[in-house]
């Protein structure tokens, strides 16, 4: 997959951050790109901006994810790249100050509606006998901090079913690869509640640019090769270190 001309790529939680970077980049290497949001304005203001199809839907809904597959697959006729973005903070704190809403919020956002996408996904990559799921992950999937106690429950869960579904597919010739940032340049944090970095921290931190270009280098791997997992640290951040 070394050219992205004609190529179909849906990301979800594409209308800012990290998504609208990783599909901008997708864009602008000639592909067909899809991004999902809840929010439907914000959502077109990128979608015009970047060059890309907006489709609004929630990733915890499975009846969205029908429409959005068969929309792609009645425009292009084929899902090269799926990015499963989407996701939230919720509420960061202590586990004995959540609310079962909140940490049923935090699995459905983070982990249940990326697998909800790969089910559909794997699907319609097996039988083209090429694809690639990339899942956005976080540096939480591998450390454990106070009060990122559901969160990085999600996002664990997310590694490994990542893991499982490549040892799955790469027998149909899909890819599958976990990629893992920590701090980065979006509301996230803000989002979270957590105090803010200072200007000279944050320009340090992973832009949306700087994700998208990695991730558009991981489509253009050579087809027989799969990057399993990619973490990804700014210098100003000490690795481990929240």
């Amino acid at each position: 997959m070394d050219s992205l001309n004609k190529q179909s790529v849906v990301v979800t939680g594409g209308s800012g951050g990290f998504g609208a970077g990783i599909a901008e980049a997708f864009a602008n290497a000639g592909a067909a790109v899809w991004i999902t949001g809840r929010d439907p304005e914000k959502l077109a203001l990128t979608a015009s901006r970047i060059g890309a199809s907006p489709f609004v839907a929630d990733v915890t809904d499975g009846a969205a994810w029908d429409r959005l597959v068969a929309e792609v697959l009645r425009r292009t006729g084929r899902l090269d790249v799926l990015v499963n973005n989407a996701g939230e903070g919720v509420h960061i704190g202590p586990a004995s100050e959540q609310t079962d809403a909140a940490l049923e919020q935090s699995i459905a956002s983070n982990l249940t509606g990326a697998m909800l996408g790969c089910r559909r996904a794997a699907g319609v990559m097996q039988k083209q006998g090429s694809g690639l799921i990339v899942n956005i992950g976080s540096a939480c999937s591998v450390h454990a901090w106070p009060g990122w106690a559901a969160y990085s429950a999600a996002k664990a869960g997310l590694l490994m079913f990542t893991r499982c579904l490549l040892s799955e597919l790469r027998p149909h010739g899909v890819r599958v690869t976990s990629l893992l940032p920590s701090w980065g340049q979006t509301d996230f944090t803000a989002a979270a509640g957590l105090p803010p970095r200072g200007p000279e921290v944050l320009a340090k931190c992973i832009s949306p640019a700087d994700l998208g270009q990695l991730v558009l280098q991981l489509a253009q791997l050579p087809a027989h090769l799969v990057a399993e997992e990619v973490r990804l640290w700014p210098l100003v951040q000490p690795i481990g270190q929240l």
